[in-house]
């Protein structure tokens, strides 16, 4: 319990910091939330979203879920799109996933932790669809570095196929999907070379992607 005090008192030092720098920061925020980014994240604990890229509370809608994968019958993940889209109005979805990811490595090497399987079955999905780019890297930790990668294009394309970004361009909307990475090593972002504006645009940011990971 004393581990759960602390951290009690580490958000009254928190909050007080914030009202000391804006007497109204929390007076505006509970009034509405406009944030401008979904990001799509992964839940490891080392890949904190807002604080990798310096926003503060209200600015970026997040979902995190275990290798970041979007599935078209997951009904929390698409719930949070579907909101961010319809009723923020963001107008970027970042899917961020990150080398060394536990959940990719898992379903690499084959490994059985229990329920958790059946979820990363959809990462064992990416290693069969480009199983000759995967097995054309003879470093193991390049191979997964790389198959992170590629879980990452996969989800923007997961993404981008949704009735609900195919609906918000179809009406319009101006909204786009991105694929990044994060270094645990050195603390950065990187663009996997794949930004989705539209529902033209879907098959050639893939193909150009899926070589410049390879």
């Amino acid at each position: 319990m004393k581990e759960l005090k602390e951290l009690l008192e580490r958000n009254r030092e928190w909050a007080t910091e914030l009202t000391a720098k804006d007497p109204d920061f929390f007076t505006k925020l509970a009034r509405q939330q406009s944030p401008t980014y979904l990001w799509i994240g992964c839940s490891d604990s080392r890949v904190p979203s807002t604080q990798l890229v310096s926003l503060s509370p209200g600015e970026m809608f997040v979902h995190r879920n275990v290798a970041n994968i979007v599935v078209h019958t997951d009904f929390n993940c698409l719930s949070v799109i579907q909101y961010a889209v319809e009723v923020l109005k963001v107008g970027h979805i970042i899917v961020c996933g990150h080398y060394g990811c536990g959940g990719v490595q898992a379903a690499m090497q084959n490994l059985h932790f229990g329920l958790i399987d059946n979820w990363l079955r959809h990462v064992h999905d990416v290693i069969d669809k480009h199983k000759g780019l995967l097995d054309a890297v003879e470093d193991e930790t390049e191979r997964l570095n790389r198959l992170c990668e590629l879980n990452v294009i996969e989800q923007v394309m997961n993404v981008s196929q949704t009735t609900i970004l195919q609906k918000a361009w179809e009406g319009g909307q101006e909204i786009a999907v991105h694929g990044w990475i994060y270094g645990l090593q050195d603390g950065l972002l990187r663009e996997l070379n794949i930004c989705i504006t539209g529902r033209n645009e879907m098959f050639v940011a893939y193909d150009n992607a899926v070589s410049a990971s390879g």
